[in-house]
C-alpha cells in the first residue's frame, strides 16, 4: 500500500514527491513513537474509535473497529476560503500567505514546534491509564483521544515537512525524541510534564488543558498563514469531543459522590469508596491553575508580535471592532508592594489575557454544569474555580502567593495552608489505591457513576473493545 493510501489526506500527497519521502521516512519513526510511548496494552485489540476519512460532513466522523497501530491518522485541512484575507494585526487586509513569510519564518516555526509538542505529550502522559480504566466506555474514550492526539500530531509535521525544509524536518523529529517528564528531553510546556496516573486527573486534563488547546487553535485558526489556519480549524472539529470526556468525566465522578454522600448518615464519601467533593475541588485546583499558564505572560512582547505580524490572534477575531488593536488598553490587576492595583497596557501586549479570559468564561459553564448537578442532589457544596493568580508559575502572578480567592498573602501561610487547596500526597494515594480496572461491558467503578448514554448511539454496555 503506497503511503498516501495508509495516510488519508487532501493535500494531495501522491502528487508531491518529495514530501511523500519526507514523511515515508518520518511514518516508521512515528510507529516507533507510538509503540514505546503510547498506550501499554491493547494494541492487537480492536477497538470502536471515529476515523476522520474526509473534510466533508460524513467524513470527518467515520465510527469502526480498529487496531490503533493500524489507524488512519490522516492529513486534513479545511477547504480554501477563495480570497481569503488577513484578518487582524499590521496585514490587515491583504491576502492570506500561501507559503511561509521570510521575516516571520522563525516564529512560525516555534509557534508550529510549541503545538505540536503538546500532542504527543498528552499520549505519553496518559501512557498507562488503560491498565485501570473505570470501564470499557472510559477505556474505549482515552485511546480515541490518543489516536487523535496523534492525528494532530501528524497535522503539525505536515506543515513542518512541506513548508520549513530542512529545519522542518529536524523539529520533526526532535518531536519523536522529546518524552513527557524526562529529566533531559522533557517537552516543552511544564504542564505536559505532569504526570497522569490516575483518572481523575485524565478527566482534569482533557477537561481544563484540552480546552487551552482548543483556544489556542482558535487563535491559530486566525493566522494570516493560511495552511496553519486551514489545519488548526480542521482540528477543532476533533477537540470538542476531549472536553466532553473531561467534563462529563469528572460530572460522573461528582455525581457518584453526591449519590454515596446521600447513603451514608455522615456523609462519609471515603468510607464508601468514591471521591469526595473536597478532592475534586482540590484537584480543579490544581488542574486549573496549571493549564492558565499555558497562556502564557499576562503583559507579553511576544504575544503583540504575533498579533501585529498577523501569526496568531484572538478568539473568533470577526467578533471585535478594531482588528488593528494598535492604540486600546487592557487593564491587567498587579500586585503592587502587597497590594491590588490596576495598570493600563497597550491592547496588544495583553492578548494572552485577551484569550485567557474567553477560557475562563468557557470553563465556567462546565463548573455551573456541575453545580446544576450537585444542587439537584439536595446537596449544599459549590465546586469553584480558583482566581486566575492562584497557584501561577508562569507571567506576573509567579512567584508571589494567593489564596483561591486572589488575596495575597505571605510565604509563611501559603506554606501553612497549601494543602487545604491542593492535593497533598495522601489525596493522591487514595485516589491511586481506587484506580482498579473494570473490564465487563456496562459495568462502572464505584467511584464513578454511568454516562447519560453510549457512543454514536451505541448502548453503555456496547463491547467498545473487542479482546484477542
Amino acid at each position: 500500500m503506497q503511503l498516501h493510501e495508509k495516510i488519508p489526506n487532501n493535500v494531495n500527497l501522491s502528487q508531491d514527491k518529495r514530501l511523500l519521502r519526507a514523511l515515508e521516512k518520518w511514518l516508521p519513526d512515528y510507529l516507533r513513537w507510538w509503540g514505546e510511548a503510547g498506550p501499554t496494552d491493547y494494541q492487537a485489540d480492536e477497538i470502536y474509535l471515529r476515523t476522520a476519512i474526509s473534510v466533508d460532513a460524513k467524513g470527518w466522523a467515520h465510527f469502526d473497529y480498529v487496531k490503533m497501530p493500524d489507524y488512519k491518522w490522516g492529513i486534513f485541512l479545511t477547504p480554501p476560503e477563495p480570497d481569503r484575507k488577513i484578518g487582524f494585526g499590521d496585514f490587515y487586509g491583504n491576502p492570506a500567505w500561501q507559503d511561509v513569510p521570510g521575516e516571520f519564518r522563525n516564529a512560525l516555526r516555534r509557534i508550529i514546534v510549541t503545538q505540536g509538542d503538546t500532542e504527543p505529550a498528552s499520549v505519553e502522559q496518559q501512557r498507562l491509564l488503560c491498565n485501570s480504566a473505570p470501564s470499557m466506555y472510559d477505556c474505549r474514550n482515552l485511546f480515541q483521544v490518543n489516536v487523535e492526539e496523534g492525528r494532530h500530531l501528524w497535522a503539525m509535521v505536515y506543515l513542518l515537512h512541506a513548508y520549513f525544509g530542512r529545519d522542518g524536518r529536524e523539529e520533526a523529529e526532535d518531536l519523536l525524541e522529546r518524552r513527557s517528564g524526562d529529566v533531559d528531553k522533557p517537552r516543552i510546556l511544564s504542564t505536559f510534564n505532569e504526570p497522569i496516573t490516575d483518572w481523575l486527573s485524565f478527566f482534569m486534563f482533557t477537561m481544563f488543558t484540552d480546552r487551552d488547546g482548543k483556544y489556542q487553535l482558535y487563535a491559530l485558526a486566525e493566522s494570516g498563514f493560511d495552511p496553519l489556519a486551514r489545519t488548526t480549524r480542521f482540528m477543532l472539529t476533533e477537540e470538542a469531543h476531549h472536553m466532553f470526556v473531561g467534563e462529563t468525566g469528572v460530572g460522573r465522578v461528582v455525581k457518584r459522590a453526591c449519590e454515596l454522600m446521600k447513603q451514608d448518615p455522615n456523609e462519609d464519601v471515603r468510607g464508601q469508596g468514591g471521591i469526595d467533593l473536597d478532592t475534586v475541588q482540590k484537584y480543579v485546583n490544581f488542574w486549573y491553575s496549571s493549564s492558565l499558564d499555558l497562556f502564557g505572560g499576562e503583559i507579553s512582547s511576544n504575544a503583540a508580535d504575533y498579533f501585529a505580524s498577523g501569526l496568531k490572534g484572538r478568539e473568533h477575531e470577526e467578533q471585535f471592532g478594531d482588528h488593528i488593536a494598535l492604540h486600546g488598553t487592557y487593564r491587567i490587576p498587579i500586585l503592587d508592594d502587597g497590594k491590588m492595583a490596576e495598570r493600563e497596557v497597550p491592547l496588544r501586549n495583553a492578548m494572552n489575557e485577551v484569550l485567557r479570559d474567553a477560557y475562563i468564561d468557557d470553563n465556567q459553564r462546565g463548573v455551573d454544569r456541575w453545580n446544576r448537578m450537585i444542587k439537584e442532589s439536595g446537596i449544599d457544596y459549590t465546586i469553584t474555580l480558583p482566581s486566575r493568580r492562584f497557584n501561577r508559575t508562569m507571567g506576573i502572578y509567579a512567584g508571589s502567593h494567593f489564596d483561591p480567592q486572589g488575596h495575597p498573602i505571605d510565604a509563611e501561610a501559603w506554606e501553612r495552608r497549601k494543602y487545604e487547596w491542593l492535593p497533598k500526597d495522601s489525596d493522591r494515594a487514595y485516589v491511586q489505591q481506587l484506580m482498579q480496572p473494570v473490564l465487563e461491558p456496562g459495568k462502572m467503578a464505584n467511584w464513578i457513576g454511568a454516562p447519560d448514554r453510549g457512543v454514536k448511539g451505541q448502548p453503555i454496555d456496547f463491547e467498545y473493545i473487542r479482546r484477542v
